[in-house]
């Protein structure tokens, strides 16, 4: 059953149907829950109320095809990163106006492209400011700065401070300013990002407050976006942040900026794993048991890079077991088939007795977990599918090894 209270990853769905879309579409699988989608995505608009709020969903969170078109007939804006990702929302049917692109580290030729199509560009280095301004004088932009505060739930993971790559300092604001007028620019926004998985409100507050301070060297704006970075809870024992009592917060904090500043601005917000992350499973299959010593090692049908985030920064999944719930609980290295030995899960987790041929599902891995992953090891990327309302979509098919080697063959003559 789906749980109902605050506290640790919600399961939307239950089991049962887990069980019997492993069976159907066979394992590693990616199960996303569409309703579960909607529902975060519409939170915030209740949580935020805001006349003129957007919600840009930052699709590098996870760019399913499905996910992406059920956010688009809602109205949903999207944060882009990569030319790549401009160019499947627009032909995922994405209007440029409701496109906001936000890379770092851009070459020429990326910064030519997406330029070409039309969509808004966010910039965060001095230098590539004055390079666009050089190529297209007398655009419409929008300026990134860095805020000054260094927030989230892993180091990898936060955006602002002074050892980040991310915006340009706020104290070089003046020579901005002096860009900005060599190449008659329009600044219509300022954006800023601290960091994701954030916990403190308190720094989400000041970050905000640092860069609207901004707003008064630039008289143009139509909006400020905000960036990033609602949590959600992972472990089985955490607590859900009071996002209704935040969101009054974020709203007092830019109404009291919008009235010194004179009009009413939009206020943007680009969530991606809050949205998404809940909603997903990766459902695995147990192939190997072992006992070493007393150490119980459970070797599965996948590994890290179909879901990176606990090896690459110590993120925790919480696993069930959809094949035994019930089953008397034992300590348990959970690992993958990869040929790494931080190729694990979950070590020494208490999970109720696995037997081999079980079911296992890893929570919370809607959000960056597909999106972040790599065929090492030359092994497929699993099957995705989208269960709403009852109805099951196959998304984006696996392709079987043989494929996947041709396909390595084709891509190399």
């Amino acid at each position: 059953m789906k749980r109902k209270d605050n506290f640790g990853p919600e399961q939307s769905l239950d089991n049962l149907c887990l069980v019997e879309l492993a069976k159907k579409f066979g394992t590693p699988l990616y199960v996303y829950d569409g309703n579960l989608i909607l529902q975060r995505y519409n939170e915030l608009h209740q949580f935020i109320k805001w006349p003129k709020l957007r919600i840009f969903y930052s699709m590098k969170a996870n760019f399913n095809v499905a996910i992406l078109e059920l956010l688009n007939k809602r109205g949903a804006y999207l944060d882009t990163v990569s030319p790549s990702e401009v160019h499947l929302a627009l032909k995922v049917g994405y209007p440029k106006k409701r496109i906001l692109f936000t890379a770092n580290n851009l070459t020429d030729e990326e910064m030519d492209e997406v330029q070409r199509t039309g969509v808004r560009f966010t910039i965060g280095s001095l230098s590539r400011l004055d390079k666009y301004g050089k190529a297209y004088p007398n655009s419409e932009i929008c300026l990134r700065f860095n805020p000054d505060v260094v927030a989230g739930e892993h180091s990898y993971l936060q955006t602002g401070g002074d050892i980040t790559k991310f915006g340009i300092l706020m104290n070089d604001v003046e020579k901005v300013k002096q860009i900005i007028k060599r190449h008659k620019l329009k600044v219509v926004g300022l954006h800023e990002h601290t960091g994701s998985g954030i916990s403190e409100k308190e720094k989400v507050y000041q970050s905000m407050l640092n860069l609207i301070r901004m707003g008064k060297h630039f008289p143009n704006l139509e909006f400020v976006d905000f960036g990033g970075g609602f949590k959600v809870p992972y472990e089985s024992d955490e607590k859900r942040i009071d996002y209704e009592e935040f969101g009054k917060n974020l709203t007092r904090i830019f109404s009291e900026f919008c009235e010194g500043y004179g009009k009413e601005l939009e206020m943007y917000f680009e969530p991606g794993k809050y949205i998404v992350a809940e909603s997903g499973y990766l459902i695995v299959q147990v192939n190997t048991l072992k006992n070493n010593r007393g150490r119980l090692i459970v070797g599965t049908n996948s590994g890290f890079p179909q879901l990176i985030r606990p090896m690459l920064y110590g993120a925790y999944h919480h696993i069930i077991n959809l094949s035994n719930p019930q089953g008397s609980k034992k300590k348990y290295d959970i690992c993958g088939n990869i040929c790494e030995s931080g190729d694990c899960f979950a070590t020494q987790r208490e999970v109720p007795e696995i037997r081999e041929g079980d079911f296992l599902a890893i929570l919370n891995a809607g959000a960056y977990c597909y999106s972040m992953g790599s065929i090492y090891n030359l092994r497929p990327l699993p099957l995705e599918v989208m269960v709403i309302d009852g109805m099951q979509r196959v998304v984006t098919k696996g392709l079987s090894n043989v494929e996947l080697a041709n396909k390595v063959l084709e891509l190399s003559q």
